[in-house]
Formats: structure tokens, C-alpha cells, sequence
């Protein structure tokens, strides 16, 4: 799965208050929340957001509470990954439960601009950055853990819901099969 945009960056400890603030949680309505996404921290990032685009952030990104709206409100915003040096355990384990890719990567975000041009490989972990060069004017590389057979199966579903649901369609067909199976050699 590659995913390319460009880079919105921000700093340590983006808490879930300033990704989606409290007033809008009154609705579950994905795109109303899209349409606050970060504005408590980013006046014009959903007017510079454009789908594929990719946040890119230093440490404790989505700490604060555990509200489940603030990786729906990035992904409704357009936001195609998040890549930071480190997560709040909680918004990690959101973000991957509605399919939001979320990559841990120092050298990445050490090396990234707001603005830069990146392309994301999840099965490899590879992130390139398009903007910034080495010196053979050649785009550079950084390698985050590449996400496990399961986890792209969850990304392509997309999310927890959806995986459990053919997953549980799987089995419950294969069980069939195996129930009719044995009736055949009765």
C-alpha cells in the first residue's frame, strides 16, 4: 500500500484536544469534524489539506484523552498517513482501529519539512522524501517497522470493524464447507 502527499509538521505532545476540540464532540458526523480538524493549533490546515496529504510530527503525538474522534477527524480531513517519533498508546491504537496508517520514524521526521513531498510504503516501511535531497540529488530514505501482513489486511478493509466482519464471514464459510463435507462422506 503507497501512500503520497505532502507534509503538514507540528511539534511534541499534539494532544487530542487541539486535533479535534472538545465543542465539536457533540457530532459523529465525520465530515463536520474534517471541517475542525486542528484548527486549535493550525487556523488553515483545512484549507491546505488536500487527500493523500501526510502529518508528520515529533513526540507524544495524540496524547490527552482517549477519544476516538481525533484520528476519524484526520482521516475525514484527508490526511492519507501520520508519522511521528512516538504516539500516545491510545490514539495509536485508534488511528489503526479505523485504518488511519500511523508510523513511528525519528530519522523521517528529523529530516522532514512542512510542505516536503512524501511517499510511504507500509508493507516496506519505506518513507521518501521527494523535497529533501542527499547529495547525489537523489530523494532520501528512511525505514519505519513495515506493518505485518494482518495489520495491511486491516488498512485494505478498512479498519477493525470490517476486517472482523470478513474475517468472520471467512470462518463461518469454511465451517459450512467443512459441515457439508462431512455429511458427504457419512
Amino acid at each position: 500500500m503507497k501512500l503520497k502527499g505532502r507534509v503538514h509538521k507540528y511539534g511534541a505532545d499534539v494532544n487530542t484536544d487541539v486535533i479535534i476540540p472538545a465543542r465539536y464532540l457533540n457530532t459523529s458526523d465525520i465530515g463536520e469534524l474534517a471541517k475542525h480538524c486542528m484548527e486549535d493549533i493550525d487556523t488553515e490546515f483545512t484549507s491546505r489539506v488536500q487527500p493523500g496529504d501526510i502529518i508528520v510530527a515529533t513526540t507524544n503525538f495524540g496524547c490527552g484523552s482517549s477519544r476516538e474522534h481525533a484520528p476519524l477527524a484526520i482521516k475525514a480531513a484527508g490526511i492519507s498517513c501520520v508519522i511521528a517519533k512516538s504516539f500516545a498508546r491510545i490514539f495509536y491504537r485508534n488511528a489503526v482501529n479505523i485504518a488511519l496508517p500511523v508510523l513511528e520514524c525519528e530519522a523521517a521526521v528529523d529530516a522532514t519539512e512542512e510542505g516536503d513531498i512524501l511517499e510511504v510504503e507500509l508493507e516496506s516501511g519505506e518513507i521518501r522524501n521527494y523535497t529533501s535531497v542527499n547529495a547525489m540529488s537523489e530523494s532520501r530514505i528512511f525505514y519505519a517497522l513495515p506493518y505485518p501482513e494482518f495489520m495491511l489486511e486491516l488498512m485494505a478493509a478498512p479498519g477493525l470493524i470490517e476486517y472482523t466482519r470478513k474475517r468472520l464471514a471467512a470462518s463461518a464459510s469454511a465451517a459450512k464447507d467443512v459441515g457439508i463435507a462431512k455429511k458427504e462422506t457419512e
